[in-house]
């Protein structure tokens, strides 16, 4: 331990050479914590398993013992044992916030009467209304194995209510646990349902009645029944989906905006202006504080003897303080907001307004209060796109000749182009990974499409808020509806261009952090050191070329279809059963064909023929559909033949084949199989990929 106390200078090989980079980092240090808390928050959801309270205690000990040897250690070895404390730090953050939302998690199937609060009102992917509800009561469940929170679709005839925040219903639905991944290694919705508290998921098709109105249950709902309100009230006055838009950008309700439009603005590249995110925040803020210098400006008594400035920036944070709120407050906008406060924060002290800080402080904040965000399109796309953008301003700002020689008029021109090539690029690898697509004319819709935003419908939506107390909040809806319209033009035009949307493959696992840890170190990293961070970028897009290597054969969680890879790509055993499931295969493929055509690719089989029978890849492949298919099960089990039922057997089979059963999907989640070079087949499956955690109930 004494020799921990001898000056850098005294140490030799790479612990001195080590020391002098970190040296180099003084003053800068600062960007590196949230960077910490990431890898130790993304450390603990990649663990294979919850750890026990004795692995806990000693992660407490193993960080409190760094702690105290940050005193011991040479001045430029304390930060890395602090960066080791912060790891800890984020593990132990993400493991607390898994315990706080902790609730019960329906592990059965449910039919019955359903009572509860509407505390969220949005749209499914299929365009249906849809209803959360908390203060669940569900007929013959006990409380304590209650949901805290139940979410239904609703179909068939309705309309006996109008479905606002607080307003008590009872129904009949079907209810389920929140789905597992629908192959190992997918998306898990189970994970994103227990942040929630989102226990069961589900539908009904009988009406939906009212059980208690809005006033007894609106406690804790005042600004989110005002969101309501005004999100109804825009849409009374731009009706269709200039209304939903409007909605959406005022108020973040998008209901009001149909999947048609949607799925347009997702192709063009222009979904993210729904979003209410920086750019709303940074225009609906900067427009105040422009608007309110304006008019103390005008009174030259003000002017001369009142901090215009900083009272301008005090009202301009309170307006986005109230637009957060407003807003539901996701992860984009917490994220704008804290950056936007920081901003103002620094004018009021004086100080830059805009820097590298400001993003740290912001993620630092949301991580420490919501670190299950770092796992969320959200988040990263919102993070890789303002990083980015702070950086190349950045060295813009200090390359003044290049500036000068750019006429002042055509400065913010040229700042829109290079905000949306900025943004674009640094947000495509997630949006790639998430969606497994890309929008090839983003950039043309963008730039035809996002200086309105801040020209016309920011401004034009100020004016509708002032004018509102009197009734004349019209005008500027008024205002904001042709740009509008221009914006879900551009968006119908560019996704109608051929090739609109590039598919791509989902990468593993490891590529997109990787990739994003590299983005990161090249911007935070002051020295040659940077270009590690290039390399491990360049690692990650050459591990990502390599995911063209899909499972052979896929098999859906309940055993409704399967899919094995063929020629032309994926075969879908099914045309139209488990959809969910077989279009989300053909998603992480790369492949955009419908499962229609995805089914037709076996070779003309009948729809209705029970038996399908696949073969490709050295696999032999059967799917048997219902009873029916069952009946022709002991002719087609034989030696070297995979077989997937979707209905149980009643009794044991006689056969050599592999058998899959739904039983065996129950007790191991989707299936994947890969054949090997040397002809083995590796099986992996959901529970084995999903481990043993707080979300992966039974």
């Amino acid at each position: 331990m004494h020799l921990l106390t001898f000056p850098v200078s005294g140490l030799a090989g790479p612990w001195s050479f080590l020391f002098r980079a970190v040296a180099l980092q003084r003053g800068h240090l600062f960007l590196f914590v949230p960077v910490c808390l990431a890898v130790g928050i993304g450390g603990y959801f990649a663990l294979p398993r919850d750890p026990t309270a004795g692995e806990w205690v000693g992660l407490v000990v193993f960080a409190v013992a760094l702690c105290a040897a940050v005193r011991a250690v040479p001045e430029d070895a304390a930060p890395l044992l602090l960066a080791a404390v912060f790891v800890a730090a984020g593990m132990g953050l993400a493991g607390l916030r898994v315990h706080l939302v902790s609730a019960p998690v329906l592990t059965y199937r449910y039919y019955g009467a359903v009572e509860g609060r509407i505390v969220k009102i949005d749209r499914s992917a299929s365009d249906a209304l849809r209803l959360t509800l908390d203060r669940v009561i569900l007929e013959g469940v006990d409380v304590a194995q209650t949901p805290a929170r139940v979410r239904v679709s609703l179909h068939g005839q309705q309309g006996y209510i109008d479905p606002v925040p607080g307003l008590r219903v009872m129904l009949t639905g079907h209810l389920s646990p929140p789905p597992a991944p629908s192959e190992p290694g997918g998306f898990d919705f189970r994970r994103l349902a227990w942040f929630e508290k989102l226990g069961a998921v589900g539908y009904t098709r009988s009406p939906v009645l009212t059980r208690a109105p809005a006033i007894e249950g609106a406690a804790g709902l005042r600004i989110h029944r005002l969101r309501m309100q005004i999100s109804g009230a825009v849409q009374d006055r731009l009706p269709g989906d200039a209304g939903g838009f409007a909605s959406a950008i005022l108020t973040g309700d998008r209901a009001g905006v149909s999947q048609p439009r949607m799925e347009e603005l997702r192709q063009s590249n222009l979904a993210h202006l729904l979003a209410i995110s920086g750019l709303h925040m940074g225009l609906l803020t900067g427009f105040i504080f422009g608007l309110l210098r304006l008019l103390m400006a005008l009174v030259p008594w003000v002017a001369l003897r009142v901090p215009t400035r900083k009272l301008a920036a005090l009202g301009a944070l309170g307006a986005g303080a109230f637009y957060l709120a407003l807003s539901g407050g996701n992860v984009a906008t917490e994220r704008a907001f804290i950056m936007v406060a920081v901003m103002f924060c620094a004018i009021l002290l004086d100080r830059r307004a805009i820097s590298l800080r400001s993003v740290a402080m912001a993620a630092i904040v949301i991580l420490a209060l919501r670190p299950e965000a770092l796992v969320q399109a959200g988040f990263q796309m919102s993070f890789a796109a303002t990083v980015a953008l702070v950086a190349v301003f950045r060295v813009l700002s200090a390359e003044r000749e290049w500036r000068r020689s750019i006429p002042r008029w055509v400065w913010p021109v040229v700042s829109v182009i290079i905000c949306s090539m900025v943004a674009g690029i640094a947000t495509a690898p997630v949006s790639a990974a998430s969606f497994n697509r890309l929008a090839e004319y983003g950039l043309i819709a963008n730039l035809a499409a996002v200086p309105l935003m801040g020209v016309v419908i920011m401004p034009a939506a100020v004016l509708a808020a002032v004018l509102a107390p009197f009734g004349l909040e019209w005008i500027g809806l008024r205002v904001m509806e042709p740009a509008i319209l221009w914006i879900l033009r551009v968006a119908e035009t560019v996704s109608g261009f051929d090739g609109a949307i590039m598919p791509v493959v989902q990468p593993a696992a490891w590529v997109l952090p990787l990739m994003a840890l590299g983005g990161v170190w090249m911007v935070i990293w002051r020295g040659r050191g940077a270009w590690l961070g290039a390399g491990a970028m360049a690692l990650a897009l050459l591990g990502w070329a390599q995911a063209s290597e899909r499972p052979h054969l896929l098999i859906a969680p309940d055993g409704a279809v399967l899919g094995l890879m063929g020629q032309q790509g994926r075969m879908i055993s099914r045309d139209r059963a488990g959809s969910f499931a077989a279009q989300s295969w053909l998603q992480a493929d790369g492949d955009m064909d419908a499962q229609a055509d995805a089914f037709a690719r076996t070779g003309g089989t009948d729809p209705r023929n029970p038996v399908v029978h696949l073969h490709h890849n050295g696999l032999d492949v059967v799917h048997l559909l219902g009873q029916r298919g069952l009946e022709a099960l002991p002719g087609l089990c034989i030696a070297g033949r995979v077989v997937v039922t979707s209905a149980q057997p009643e009794s044991a089979v006689q056969g050599t084949c592999q058998l899959i059963t739904p039983r065996d999907l129950r007790a191991s989640g989707a299936m994947a199989m890969t054949l090997r070079d040397d002809g083995t087949v590796v099986v992996q499956t959901v529970h084995s990929a999903s481990g043993q955690r707080k979300w992966t109930y039974p």
